[in-house]
């Protein structure tokens, strides 16, 4: 493709470095104090010093879902610190997903001019800077954020699987997934959602290579390209037996948080089930009133952009975001829930369907085209003051009626630093080269540590901190809105039966004694109380050893005669998919030219101790 801009070096540069600078000035403004030293911790993004990749290989009895994209922050932490790893794995979701909304519409309009420039700013600006990217964001979702950070780049690659030779398009399928790859199973659903249908529906640009797959080959390529990025968490997921709790589906369907009921707020790209997650200020009326005119004019947009330009992705990203609003919305409704929790019943492997809006993020690419559609014409190809002024303004448009995620999310966004009990502890257990597990406590799967300065709901972060397997309850207790609890049922199957053997007060998490033998009979050599509690319950326990007392961690060592503890190895299905599936981006990487990705892609060229989450 070749640019048609007047200009020197720079001028010819800057359709290339304009998608990045976009992406990289939203994730600054809207990650602010996050960048800085320390760790943020929110939810479900935990991130602890020294991370062991061996324990995050070795797993869990339940769903591995810590792999990837725990062990890939674990090796990248064994060169950069740990906080460091976090704060280029939350930039990367904006710089990514920005500059591949803006780089798709930028290749879809016609070349050059202030139009196209501004279009692709508007997109870039638009896909990273929305509810759905705020709410996830609030939820501590960081790796299912790259998989949709990726999502751009695969709906292109998906397009020129038509175009190319099959080595070819399956090559730059492979490394357009990399971000769905470190995500894990929800970014690889959502992926398979999104662009699966633009790689079965796709309407190649001319020229065709003559060998070139066809319609139902092009299908076929995508599921073995996103196979191939799933062995390292669908292996050890089919042997893992672990089962879903129907009750999430209730726990986790979409909420209304603006005035316009849940079906107007997943248009709007909210209706995240935690309320917790929402930003300050959305949901307002008059906020609401101008997000909803912002998403019916990116719609206007995308259909424009499907008439004038006929972008070779534009029916089967259609379809897709159309399946994923019924998706979301359908566990809202009485029919559909039945439905989702038969389905999930039946097979754990539907489990990530309880999530409803997770499902609205092919509409918010849609949208974003189609918010740059609209720049695109506004602009035009001409560069008179007032129309640049005013398109720079609704440039920025997302950001004005989205103040909520501006600077660290209006600082509910900030590093905290662990105590030095904790890394006391961590690094207690790392000189032990004894075999045995770690049993959490209190008996509850988050926290609201004091140390971290403000208030927030995180998952303990010593379910991390230890280069060994981790006994802690991960029962999930969602408030609902009229003051009752749902509690969805874990999948480890030794976290079930260290609850009975521990018998847990529920409403504080702690048992009322504990017994050296029975822990150590469930293969337990260490227990760490990651919490402040008001009572020594270990006091006067026998045979358990204090290794580390503190007022936020203390760590409790079990005899040696009382535990029964094979040493851990790493299963060879982590092994063996880890490694098929690194091969596979390394060729990937190897085999694709460095424009591959990106091209036209239209026809051819024409026109406390115990915390609870909230619902």
């Amino acid at each position: 493709m070749v640019w048609e801009v007047r200009g020197g070096r720079g001028a010819r540069l800057l359709p290339r470095l304009l998608p990045w600078a976009v992406g990289l000035l939203a994730g600054v403004l809207a990650l602010g104090p996050a960048l800085g030293r320390g760790y943020v911790l929110r939810y479900d993004m935990v991130f602890v010093p020294d991370p062991s990749l061996g324990t995050v290989l070795r797993g869990a009895d339940g769903f591995p879902r810590a792999i990837p994209s725990d062990a890939v922050a674990a090796a990248l932490s064994a060169v950069l610190p740990g906080d460091v790893v976090q704060s280029l794995a939350l930039l990367a979701v904006f710089a990514v997903g920005g500059a591949g909304a803006a780089l798709l519409v930028l290749r879809t309009l016609p070349p050059g001019g202030a139009g196209a420039l501004a279009a692709s700013a508007a997109a870039g600006t638009a896909y990273v800077w929305n509810p759905f990217v705020a709410e996830r964001l609030l939820l501590g979702q960081w790796a299912m954020l790259l998989g949709y950070a990726g999502l751009p780049w695969v709906v292109g690659a998906a397009v020129l699987l038509g175009r190319v030779r099959a080595g070819a398009g399956l090559a730059g399928l492979v490394r357009a997934l990399v971000p769905a790859a470190v995500g894990g199973f929800s970014s690889v659903v959502l992926t398979a959602l999104t662009a699966g249908p633009v790689a079965l529906t796709a309407r190649p640009a001319s020229p065709v290579h003559p060998r070139a797959p066809r319609r139902w080959a092009r299908a076929g390529l995508f599921a073995l390209a996103l196979v191939a990025v799933s062995l390292p968490w669908l292996l050890p997921s089919l042997a893992s037996g672990a089962g879903t709790d129907p009750a999430g589906v209730a726990a986790f369907a979409a909420r209304s948080d603006t005035p316009f009921g849940v079906l107007g707020s997943l248009l709007l790209l909210g209706g995240v089930w935690n309320s917790g997650a929402v930003p300050a200020g959305y949901g307002e009326p008059v906020t609401a009133a101008v997000r909803l005119l912002l998403c019916l004019l990116a719609l206007a947009g995308w259909v424009w952009l499907l008439r004038r330009e006929r972008p070779g992705f534009g029916p089967g990203l259609s379809a897709a975001a159309v399946l994923g609003l019924l998706v979301a919305w359908s566990g809202t409704t009485g029919p559909g829930r039945e439905l989702l929790v038969w389905l999930v019943s039946a097979w754990p492997g539907f489990g990530p369907l309880r999530d409803g809006q997770l499902y609205a993020a092919p509409l918010s690419l849609v949208q974003a085209l189609g918010f740059g559609a609209c720049v695109w014409w506004l602009v035009g190809r001409e560069s008179a003051p007032l129309r640049v002024g005013l398109a720079v303004f609704v440039v920025f448009l997302p950001v004005v009626v989205l103040p909520g995620l501006l600077w660290g999310a209006s600082g509910r966004l900030a590093p905290a630093h662990y105590p030095g009990e904790w890394l006391a502890a961590q690094a207690a257990v790392a000189a032990d080269d004894r075999p045995g597990a770690v049993l959490v406590l209190p008996w509850s799967a988050y926290r609201g540590p004091d140390w971290s300065g403000r208030a927030t709901v995180v998952l303990d972060p010593a379910t991390k901190l230890f280069d060994r397997r981790t006994l802690w309850n991960d029962d999930l207790v969602v408030g609902t809105p009229g003051g009752g609890e749902v509690v969805v049922t874990g999948e480890d199957a030794r976290a079930r039966e260290a609850a009975r053997v521990l018998g847990p007060d529920p409403a504080t998490g702690l048992p009322e004694r504990l017994d050296a033998a029975a822990l150590g009979g469930l293969g337990v050599r260490y227990v760490a109380v990651s919490a402040p509690v008001d009572n020594r319950f270990w006091s006067g326990a026998e045979d358990l050893s204090v290794v580390v007392e503190g007022p936020d961690m203390v760590l409790l060592r079990v005899q040696d005669q009382h535990v029964k503890a094979d040493k851990a190895g790493i299963p060879g299905l982590e092994v063996t998919g880890g490694l098929v599936t690194v091969g596979a981006i390394i060729w990937s990487v190897a085999r694709s030219g460095s424009s591959l990705v990106f091209q036209r892609s239209g026809p051819s060229a024409g026109s406390g101790a115990r915390k609870e989450i909230p619902k």
